[in-house]
């Protein structure tokens, strides 16, 4: 099911549910994907909870709806989202999204986080390269290029739901967004820098992170989480996947998403 949800300046997200009984999840996609990343999620969550997803600004069916790019801009949209659900709700979040997730688990409304290979500290200096110039060189592509581009890049190691689910994110996409999510985060500045909110973390959380080849979390992050996480806190390292191994690892990581989401 799916619905339009109108946050307080304006811009308007699309809402997809799943499931019909159960607690709430709210799921939150990172840079350049969509709430029909989590599709798959949503499928293997569906029959114990009521699985919800949403397209961040600039993304997806948002893409042209920006606004405020600022970490806390979107973690007042994901308050929004869980306003709109009515109850109280899990959280999955990938890279930004796990970021944004992050956050939103020290609100009244969040009852635990899962944080795929979250963005907790991003290196000024980084985000052109390490985010920035991959987006630009796709989107400059004529639409049908890209498509062909990213079914060649990913096929064999992504399912085609999730193939399918990055084509929705940059169907209309422009790279103004991941520009300004940096700027106006002030990355170069050392804005993006969340080892505080992770400190003595108040809800259940779990942090699944990628091996160290590609992970958004350098070690010494990695071990500041372990060590000053707090009890609530468990980490699992999936060192033989990459940063989206929520979808190189789908079985690993539902798995370890669904018990840890079940109720005590």
């Amino acid at each position: 099911m799916e619905q339009k949800v109108t946050f307080d300046d304006g811009v308007s997200t699309t809402l997809e549910s799943w499931g019909t009984s159960g607690p709430a999840v709210i799921c939150v996609h990172g840079i350049t994907s969509s709430r029909k990343a989590w599709e798959r999620t949503a499928l293997a969550l569906q029959s114990s909870f009521c699985v919800f997803a949403y397209d961040q600004r600039g993304h997806g069916d948002s893409a042209d709806c920006l606004g405020p790019m600022t970490l806390q801009r979107s973690v007042d949209d994901l308050r929004a989202v869980a306003h709109e659900i009515g109850e109280s709700a899990a959280l999955i979040g990938h890279s930004w999204g796990g970021a944004v997730a992050l956050l939103g688990g020290r609100e009244a409304f969040a009852t635990k986080v899962v944080a795929i290979d979250p963005m907790v500290h991003v290196e000024p200096g980084t985000w052109r390269r390490d985010y920035l110039d991959d987006t630009e060189s796709d989107l400059a592509l004529e639409p049908k290029e890209l498509q062909a581009t990213l079914r060649k890049r990913l096929s064999g190691s992504w399912h085609e739901k999730d193939i399918e689910g990055k084509l929705h994110a940059l169907r209309h996409m422009k790279a103004d967004a991941i520009a300004r999510l940096g700027s106006e985060n002030r990355v170069d500045e050392g804005g993006w820098d969340l080892r505080s909110i992770v400190a003595g973390y108040p809800k259940p959380l779990l942090v699944l992170a990628a091996g160290p080849d590609d992970s958004v979390i350098a070690p010494r992050e990695l071990k500041f989480i372990e060590a000053q996480g707090g009890p609530n806190v468990r980490v699992e390292v999936f060192a033989d996947q990459g940063h989206n191994l929520h979808r190189t690892a789908f079985d690993r990581y539902i798995a370890a998403t669904s018990a840890f989401l079940q109720p005590q």
